[in-house]
């Protein structure tokens, strides 16, 4: 069956031609039509119908419009068999996956420590402003917020072991109780878990900007090396501002424990201190700092490599922006464990 299109096929008559159409016809005659517009081609094309009589101005459009068509959506792959092998195999490839990223990642990490071994030899290539620049954005801007961190923990730590020790008689020891959790454990942890959720998403956020906007190949285009670049000032800030992050939330932890000590149980700061100094020592607090700078490499490292694993889309830079702080935190609380294990085991 053909139809025979008379006068202009164009949004203002979209309707009429419309209702042309319906009845199905195999072919369409445009001989007879005098004008053509985009909205008219793109329902002449959905007809699937053939096309014929059109002048070289229609054909052109008509071919235009047809590039621009979506394509066929294609049909939805079937649903994964939850047959053993294909478990077997998804779970192979998870895993497969998984060996292959952490390859990559520990090869990051010895190209950040050769970096940074040759940074040691050659100071003069280190970047002072970049660095100056971290250790505030990643350092001190932090300071209000784990310094109150500090505070309340050692609030809650004193009226909770309060309560449970009331119990036995034993309140004095709150302070024991305070004084070795915050400086061995607490403050230090609770700091890098902060410093994890704030400066490995920002480092992840920045870089991974950056390699959307395709800086870093441009940097590598110029014979530059984004790593003595972007990452080492990063991880040496954290580094360096970690320890005293922790010593300031340590410090906090104290005056909060005593001062709920002080509401609570009626020790005075001056008893506070002096039970402070009877059982434990400076080393207690070292015990704390000394993971400190593992912390802040783990944190660095993990939050500049998720940076440089974006690819161009906003997308994968929120997911590597997660994943960041997500594998931060829990590497932190890894190593904290072995710490404590390791410690343990030499008596410390």
């Amino acid at each position: 069956m053909t139809l025979r299109l008379v006068g202009p096929v164009t949004l203002a008559n979209l309707i009429e031609t419309r209702a042309q159409l319906s009845g199905r016809a195999n072919v369409i005659d445009l001989a007879g039509v005098t004008a053509l517009d985009t909205a008219g081609a793109w329902l002449l094309i959905s007809s699937r119908a053939k096309l014929t009589g059109a002048s070289t101005a229609q054909a052109v459009l008509l071919a235009t419009v047809t590039a621009a068509m979506p394509a066929a959506s294609t049909p939805g792959k079937r649903p994964k068999s939850w047959s053993l092998t294909a478990v077997l195999e998804d779970l192979g490839r998870r895993v497969t996956a998984a060996g292959v990223g952490l390859l990559d990642a520990i090869g990051f990490f010895g190209e950040v420590v050769a970096k940074l071994a040759n940074t040691a030899l050659h100071p003069s290539r280190l970047r002072l402003t970049a660095l100056v620049s971290h250790m505030y954005q990643a350092g001190l801007a932090a300071v209000p917020i784990v310094a109150l961190m500090g505070f309340m923990i050692g609030i809650v730590l004193a009226f909770q072991g309060e309560s449970q020790l009331r119990q036995f008689g034993a309140e004095v020891f709150v302070v024991d109780l305070i004084a070795i959790s915050i400086l061995r454990e607490l403050g230090i942890l609770l700091t890098a878990v902060i410093v994890a959720g704030r400066s490995a998403s920002a480092y992840t956020a920045s870089i991974g900007s950056m390699k959307m906007r395709e800086e870093i190949d441009a940097m590598r285009t110029l014979g530059l090396d984004p790593v003595e670049l972007l990452v080492l000032p990063r991880v040496l800030a954290l580094v360096i501002l970690l320890p005293i992050l922790g010593f300031i939330a340590s410090s906090a932890g104290l005056v909060g424990g005593g001062l709920m000590a002080w509401i609570q149980l009626g020790i005075t700061p001056g008893m506070f201190r002096t039970q402070l100094l009877t059982n434990t020592g400076v080393s207690d607090l070292l015990v704390g700092l000394s993971k400190a700078p593992v912390f802040a490499v783990i944190i660095g490292v993990v939050g500049c490599y998720q940076g440089m694993q974006v690819k161009g889309d906003a997308e994968s830079l929120g997911s590597r922006t997660s994943r960041s702080v997500v594998l931060a935190i829990f590497l932190v609380i890894v190593v904290d464990a072995a710490f404590s294990i390791f410690f343990a085991i030499l008596g410390v």
